[in-house]
């Protein structure tokens, strides 16, 4: 089967969608749509397509439809595409609300279309690794996941487009998904929506009306794993998580992609202690060994399956034409998806209930003080004199 696909939305991120279609075996690229026409006619050459400004009179061609339009028109897009019967790979977020990721999943459930979100770090071959390693049982009982997101963009600057001005967070919150879906693919999904809470900062002030800069979100997984992220901007880039086990742990690097496995007691003695050292040291040179070899090999093997391999995006079109074709699940689930934006709207609830302290506080401060008369300012004169 090849699965007929068109890219909805001709902006940054449509180039990795394009590519990844062109590139795949059993997808046909049949056009991009933007409401910018010359937009649209210019990725349309670049990647040798028919170009259009309305996708929904494709829809009876198709069979899927990538969004890579802003967020705020996600839902009405891919809720067109599944009424219609095709099936649909939306950009991260996956919509606004929870509210619209739970009413596409509804639909998908009723016109029986697979539908799934681009959370693509999950799939670096790294972080692969590591749902392998946990999935397969080689850490014993997960109890607790630890993710550190830092060097995340500024809510003032713009990656994707003014649109993100729209969002409390700016640019900060577009980028929020990946931490979030990151934690919730490693630590599993929150045990109920009671286990999860978030604290927002503001480190700093910016001329535009942001809430929040900096957030942590917690809770506590169906497999009772304590999970924590931590989500900074304005630092030096590092992404991190470690995951606790009970028989092994593991320190995932996402940067430089390396896994450095603890399966040891390192703290009986001096020797052992420095041996972690050793061992770490040792894990970092194998991951970059590995790392090296894949980017030699898929510089020489042009097929799909060793692009597969290294290329986050084309994993997920890889699985998801194969649910296509009904020979396996979609790569990522709309659930997965909605708890992402359940927690973005924590943290959002968090920042709205911080700054309505921060007023609060300065309104009693107000109230509080004594107005001066000039009684009194003449009596504090005296005072000083």
């Amino acid at each position: 089967m090849v699965v007929q696909t068109a890219v909805v939305g001709a902006g940054t991120v449509s180039r990795s969608h394009l590519a990844g279609v062109r590139k795949h075996p059993d997808m046909e690229l049949v056009a991009v749509c933007d409401l910018d026409e010359q937009r649209a006619r210019e990725r349309a050459r670049e990647f040798g397509t028919m170009a259009v400004t309305d996708y929904t009179e494709l829809l009876e061609e198709l069979d899927c439809v990538h969004v890579c339009t802003p967020v705020q028109t996600h839902f009405e897009i891919a809720k067109r595409a599944i009424e219609a019967g095709v099936a649909v790979i939306i950009e991260k977020p996956s919509t606004v609300t929870a509210e619209e990721v739970e009413k596409l999943e509804e639909l998908a459930t009723e016109h029986d279309v697979p539908a799934t979100v681009i959370h693509n770090h999950l799939f670096y071959p790294a972080v692969r690794k590591v749902r392998r390693l946990i999935d397969d049982g080689e850490l014993g009982e997960i109890r607790s996941v630890n993710t550190l997101y830092a060097g995340l963009t500024p809510p003032d600057m713009v990656n994707r487009g003014s649109w993100v001005f729209e969002l409390p967070g700016g640019e900060f919150e577009e980028g929020l998904p990946h931490p979030i879906y990151s934690l919730l693919g490693i630590g599993g999904l929150p045990a109920s929506e009671a286990d999860l809470s978030a604290q927002t900062v503001l480190s700093r002030e910016y001329e535009d009306d942001f809430s929040y800069d900096q957030a942590q979100v917690q809770y506590v997984s169906r497999d009772g794993a304590l999970c924590n992220v931590t989500m900074l901007s304005g630092t030096l880039s590092q992404r991190l998580h470690v995951v606790t086990g009970s028989e092994q742990s593991v320190i995932l690097d996402e940067i430089n992609q390396s896994i450095y496995r603890i399966d040891e007691e390192y703290t009986n003695s001096v020797v052992t202690r420095s041996k972690k050292g050793f061992d770490l040291s040792a894990a970092q040179l194998r991951s970059t060994l590995e790392n090296a070899k894949s980017v030699a090999v898929s510089r020489f093997d042009d097929s799909w399956e060793a692009k597969a391999k290294t290329d986050s995006h084309a994993a997920i079109f890889g699985e998801f034409v194969e649910a296509i074709e009904g020979d396996g699940e979609v790569p990522v689930s709309l659930e997965q998806s909605r708890w992402t934006i359940r927690v973005l709207e924590e943290i959002r609830k968090s920042a709205r209930r911080r700054v309505g302290d921060l007023e609060a506080m300065a309104g009693d401060e107000t109230d509080t003080a004594e107005p001066t008369t000039d009684l009194d300012a003449e009596a504090t004169v005296d005072a000083e004199l």
